[in-house]
């Protein structure tokens, strides 16, 4: 039987998601994801980041299935004056048991129509090399644009190459 995924924006964190999301977040940072953070990641920084991005220019998107957040991604609009033509995304998460889904597909393509909506014709986004999330972007027609190597560092302490990719939305 297939779970319904549901994708909401999250413009104000009540008590239960900021629960789930900080779960979610300690996680896959556990897991071995490269968004930033590197383990071990406790609960405090975990709801201390997350209170952080709520604001205007990003937007918090997320995954649910039976009103269990499964999933995530931001969505940061520029400000500057040269560059309100265009969004970034970041943070794509999707809990470990739940991989294999659609989910990050379903977050992506949320991204992207409300980068439509918000006028943004130019979405950029970086991940590190040979990551799994590496085909989602391609398959969803990002252009890789280049790559820089020893950009981040994993938990074992080597330095990873980041890709970067880019999406014109005309």
């Amino acid at each position: 039987m297939n779970e319904e995924i549901v994708v909401e924006i999250i413009d104000k964190l009540n008590l239960e998601e900021l629960e789930q999301l900080s779960e979610l977040l300690i996680t896959v940072v556990h897991d071995g994801a490269s968004i930033g953070f590197l383990p071990p990641i406790d609960e405090e920084d975990a709801k201390k980041y997350l209170y952080s991005v709520i604001e205007p220019t990003n937007l918090l998107l997320v995954a649910k299935i039976k009103n269990e957040i499964v999933g995530s991604v931001q969505l940061q609009l520029a400000t500057k004056p040269n560059a309100t033509h265009r969004s970034e995304v970041a943070k794509l998460m999707t809990h470990p048991k739940h991989r294999r889904k659609g989910i990050g597909l379903l977050l992506m393509n949320k991204a992207e129509e409300l980068a439509r909506e918000q006028n943004r014709s130019l979405m950029i986004l970086d991940t590190r090399e040979g990551d799994p999330s590496n085909l989602l972007y391609t398959s969803l027609n990002y252009t890789e644009a280049g790559r820089i190597p020893m950009y981040a560092k994993s938990a074992n302490g080597e330095l990873d190459t980041t890709v970067y990719y880019y999406k014109c939305l005309l």
